[in-house]
């Protein structure tokens, strides 16, 4: 895991999001900007914990910290999945997978007794400066998002 002592450069990049946006890394304005890699829109877990982020959504901004979420879903399945849920953020459609390799999210899984290849649950959190402060593989759905909350509460 990387920490706030060894933060790494994260390569900018570009993608297309929810509303109509584009997001793009580099110049953005928050302290704090939290990727959070899912599997699939509209499963229970990618539900559980895009709730817990919304739920968390206000202390999130309070500190300062912008929350996108990142799946190789369609635009068409996320702003579904975003309207569904109420999301007060905005999602990232990766399926061309450029996003997912940068980070090193795809990995092979068992899904059912087969090998499928998919997003590992992962989390990043890349300061106002471009660099990646902290990170989370195999991440748990139960109070995940509450241990990101308190990461960046607890920074200097």
């Amino acid at each position: 895991m990387a920490d706030s002592q060894s933060a790494a450069p994260v390569t900018n990049f570009s993608a297309p999001m929810t509303s109509d946006k584009t997001f793009e890394l580099a110049g953005r304005p928050a302290r704090y900007t939290v990727l959070y890699f899912y599997p699939k829109d509209n499963t229970p877990g990618c539900t559980t914990e895009s709730i817990n982020f919304r739920e968390l959504y206000p202390e999130f901004q309070a500190a300062q910290t912008e929350i996108y979420g990142i799946s190789r879903d369609s635009l068409r399945s996320h702003e579904g999945f975003k309207g569904k849920l109420g999301l007060p953020f905005e999602l990232i459609s990766d399926p061309d997978e450029l996003v997912c390799s940068q980070f090193n999210v795809m990995k092979m899984k068992n899904m059912y007794g087969k090998q499928v290849r998919g997003i590992e649950r992962s989390t990043f959190i890349i300061d106002a400066q471009g660099n990646l402060v902290k990170e989370w593989r195999g991440v748990k759905v139960p109070n995940h998002a509450d241990e990101v909350l308190e990461f960046v509460k607890s920074q200097p």
